[in-house]
């Protein structure tokens, strides 16, 4: 058995790394959240929906912390892009001409025939194995049994591997066409896939993951550029908007992510660029030397007091220093600016429920009750939310917040339990009462399924 399965094992990662992460590898990965960056990734975005045909609201858009460069697809509609992909882009176009890539596979639908291929590659792998088997008993050398297993396994993995590049190359010109319906120029997507042959070629053939999971060829890099010298498009340049968001993008992704020192001295003090300075404002937060960081984002705020996420940041910087009063008047005027900002407003009602005063408390319940009207899935809202309910002195209200919460995150027993709980507090047949069994009825297939 244990032969089979490490070998099926190998050929489901072989499929995954292209196609995009399994439902456990999906769970593994360290995905993190930004209400900045997750703004300038759909404002690259939805031009490119749109040209694809697409409705922007239809397709989700992830953001994996790692340092690999990479981008994947998975089921239902969703897009992942890593933190390594954003940091080495050069400008707006290039992160623009990976999400139009990423968008022809969905749209070709290679997903669902990707998972037509496994199958077949998984058939031929087992009859492989048994073949071996039975040759390693005819023979008694169990030499010959591994060589036909492994020769299965060959063909098995070169066939996805086949296929994989055939998806690569109806992806890239899918991705082209995007572009020019949206009249973006693909020199960016050109300039992106330079960029991968280079670092291919500085690292000596290890190569980025990207290029594992996006086979890379000369073919399909002259496809690109060939097309982009023809393009009417071609010289088109993006609004400057979209090159300040990816400047400031990069510069708060490695303030966030990188070493403090190296950040600095990236971005050193003579750069007197906005991206800069607030770069060099999250490193000094994260040293830490609040003076400083205050100083550089207070002088951000100051040159654009309508900014929500110099405000947002300055916020965070003294929440997590202990200046909870302060952080909460920072984070009213973040939210005052950008009211669709559910992960501001989570903030928001954290610092006040910190102060944990009766005005404080009900801010923080009518903000984190806002969260989770806006967007029902939002566990830390709901957290968040019980929390502010149970220190309000309703502890039912608390008890069915936190069993979304749980339900949101995978506890079903919690969830049934504080479900449970908060039926038997709420009078029979009330609103929040028929919330509550909404909830165990939502658990009782689930159930049924374990």
């Amino acid at each position: 058995m244990r032969p089979i399965r490490s070998l099926l094992c190998g050929l489901f990662a072989a499929l995954l790394a292209f196609s995009g992460a399994a439902p456990s590898e999906a769970q593994s990965l360290n995905m993190v959240r930004d209400t900045e960056i997750e703004e300038t990734l759909r404002l690259y975005a939805n031009p490119v929906f749109r040209g694809a045909r697409l409705s922007p609201e239809s397709i989700r858009l992830h953001l994996v912390n790692s340092d690999q460069v990479n981008a994947f697809v998975s089921n239902g509609m969703r897009i992942f892009l890593y933190t390594g992909l954003l940091r080495v882009s050069e400008s707006p176009g290039q992160v623009i001409g990976v999400i139009a890539h990423e968008t022809g596979h969905i749209v070709g639908g290679h997903l669902a025939r990707l998972k037509e291929e496994v199958e077949s590659r998984t058939a031929q792998a087992i009859l492989s194995t048994a073949l071996g088997a039975a040759a390693g008993i005819a023979t008694g050398d169990p030499r010959i049994a591994q060589a036909v297993i492994s020769g299965g396994a060959t063909l098995a993995e070169r066939g996805l591997l086949r296929h994989s590049r055939t998806e690569e190359s109806a992806a890239d010109q899918a991705a082209l066409q995007y572009l020019d319906r949206s009249k973006i120029s693909s020199r960016g997507f050109a300039e992106f896939l330079g960029i991968l042959e280079h670092r291919e070629t500085i690292a000596g053939g290890g190569g980025d993951v990207y290029r594992r999971t996006h086979p890379l060829t000369e073919e399909r890099i002259q496809i690109v550029r060939d097309h982009t010298a023809r393009s009417p498009w071609a010289d088109s340049d993006l609004p400057d908007e979209f090159h300040r968001r990816h400047a400031r993008m990069v510069a708060k992704l490695d303030g966030f992510l990188s070493p403090p020192e190296e950040t600095l001295a990236r971005y050193d003090a003579s750069d007197k660029g906005v991206a800069a300075r607030y770069a060099r404002a999250i490193a000094h937060y994260r040293v830490p030397n609040l003076g400083e960081a205050l100083a550089s984002i207070d002088g951000l705020i100051a040159e654009a007091p309508e900014d929500p996420y110099f405000h947002e940041l300055r916020g965070q910087m003294l929440f997590e220093n202990g200046r909870s009063a302060e952080a909460l008047e920072s984070y009213r005027e973040a939210v005052r600016l950008a009211p669709h900002a559910g992960l501001i407003r989570v903030e928001l009602g954290r610092a006040a429920i910190e102060v944990g005063t009766r005005e404080t408390l009900g801010e923080a319940v009518r903000n984190l009750r806002e969260v989770v009207r806006r967007s029902p899935r939002s566990a830390r809202g709901w957290y968040w939310l019980g929390i502010a309910e149970g220190r309000s002195g309703r502890p039912a209200m608390a008890d069915l917040a936190l069993a979304e919460h749980a339900l949101l995150t995978g506890d079903i027993r919690r969830a049934a339990s504080l479900a449970r709980r908060a039926v038997r507090k709420f009078p029979e047949n009330s609103a929040d009462w028929h919330r509550a069994q909404d909830i165990l009825n939502r658990i009782k297939p689930r159930k049924a399924k374990g």
